[in-house]
């Protein structure tokens, strides 16, 4: 039972420091998102890199909810938590894919 509780609570530490860090970085840690280091000075000024960072900090902060609520469901049924986290984790991650895919196409198109 004390594996399952270590995982949530790790993951749980790991998405809120890495979303705090976003959030207050005033948009340094945009270079950190997948692709956006790899487009130039040009297509960089047409995003405000502080408020995306704030976004995806408080998304990134969302996402340690799952491994919250799994560790509760892993103190009475060890295992069963731990499971249930990384599923609703990963349903939000791929949504979070669309949207990211969503709105780059938006930018793209205009």
């Amino acid at each position: 039972m004390r594996i399952f509780l270590c995982i949530d609570a790790m993951m749980v530490l790991l998405f809120l420091f890495m979303g705090f860090y976003f959030y207050k970085s005033n948009g340094k840690a945009a270079n950190y998102l997948s692709g956006y280091n790899m487009k130039s000075d040009k297509e960089r000024e047409k995003y405000d890199e502080a408020g995306m960072c704030k976004d995806y900090g408080k998304r990134i902060m969302f996402m340690a909810v799952p491994f919250i609520v799994g560790s509760a469901i892993d103190y009475k049924f060890a295992g069963i938590g731990t499971g249930i986290a990384w599923a609703i984790w990963l349903v939000m991650f791929i949504l979070l894919l669309f949207e990211r895919h969503k709105r780059e196409g938006k930018r793209h198109s205009s």
